[in-house]
């Protein structure tokens, strides 16, 4: 089992203790001590108001941040959780992607989804409808960026004509990328495209915001794994799909260690291989002590039932 922790860019409330350098900085190289695999960050450009007053929140740009925690560290994961394909020029998101990939020495792990905000992709001037193709679309088109050259391609706003991008990356032919989302589009993209999946909690109540079908149970998780695997048996897949998840409950952020360590032994057992962990402190040095109280409390542990 492996951990990524949260950045925790969206408490602008609380910028001298997180939004900083030093903020980021000492987070991730927390982390990184703790032995967490990864530190991840979200991606919303500029939300709607109305979003924001019913919980949602700012974050700084992915790349710009990972680029912080990347500058700080040696072996730490930078992650993407998620980034919404929809915003970006597919060639300019490839850019982005490749010089975070190189100066972190191969780090870089790309989550994406196909996004649900409707009033940000039209701030953003992106196209709302049809996301989840654009998304595929994109997908293709940035794969192809970092591996290939002299590239003709034709796509939903973008036209290449014969376009090369260097340098390579360090990861090839290109990082991970981790597909989210709870619906079958999503996981048949996740087994078509990408390394991973990364579906979420999710109630019936918040899926009519998130355009995401409802995930509340062991059961209803379980159930698309066994669709993953359903699906990448049917069209061949031959390497594995690793499967993230979030270790939080819907409220956010809750229980003991001894609680959080037994959820993930459970999660391990239903073919979970990478949990999300976040912290409800409001001070960085509050923040700093919950992820080393969890390196020894869950992760100390986990590694070593593992070995």
């Amino acid at each position: 089992m492996h951990f990524g922790v949260a950045i925790p860019t969206d408490r602008v409330g609380a910028a001298e203790e997180f939004l900083t350098p030093e903020g980021v900085a000492e987070i991730a190289q927390a982390a990184e001590a703790a032995g967490f695999y990864s530190c991840y960050v979200t991606d919303h450009p500029f939300p709607v108001q109305r979003w924001l007053d019913g919980g949602g929140h700012h974050a700084l740009d992915p790349f710009v941040t990972l680029s912080f925690a990347a500058a700080a560290t040696r072996s730490l994961r930078l992650q993407t959780h998620i980034l919404v394909l929809g915003y970006r020029n597919p060639f300019l998101l490839a850019k982005s992607v490749l010089s975070l990939d190189v100066l972190s020495r191969g780090r870089l792990i790309v989550g994406v989804g196909a996004g649900y905000l409707r009033g940000e992709f039209e701030a953003l001037g992106a196209t709302f409808d049809g996301r989840g193709l654009r998304a595929a679309e994109t997908i293709d088109a940035l794969k192809r960026a970092l591996a290939e050259e002299d590239i003709v391609l034709v796509g939903s706003g973008f036209h290449a004509h014969g376009n090369t991008m260097r340098p390579l990356p360090v990861q090839r032919p290109h990082p991970p990328l981790w597909m989210g989302g709870n619906s079958r589009p999503a996981i048949r993209r996740a087994v078509d495209q990408c390394s991973g999946w990364l579906p979420f909690p999710n109630t019936q109540a918040m899926a009519r915001f998130t355009r995401t079908p409802a995930l509340e149970s062991d059961e209803d998780l379980l159930a698309g794994i066994r669709y993953a695997a359903s699906y990448a048996e049917e069209v061949g897949r031959q390497s594995p799909l690793r499967i993230g998840y979030s270790l939080e409950s819907m409220a956010g952020a809750s229980g003991s260690n001894a609680e959080r360590l037994e959820r993930s032994m459970i999660l391990a057992g239903h073919g979970v291989d990478w949990l999300a962990m976040g912290f409800p402190e409001d001070t960085r040095s509050g923040y700093i002590a919950a992820i080393r109280k969890f390196g020894t409390d869950v992760i100390q542990k986990i590694n070593g039932a593992s070995e």
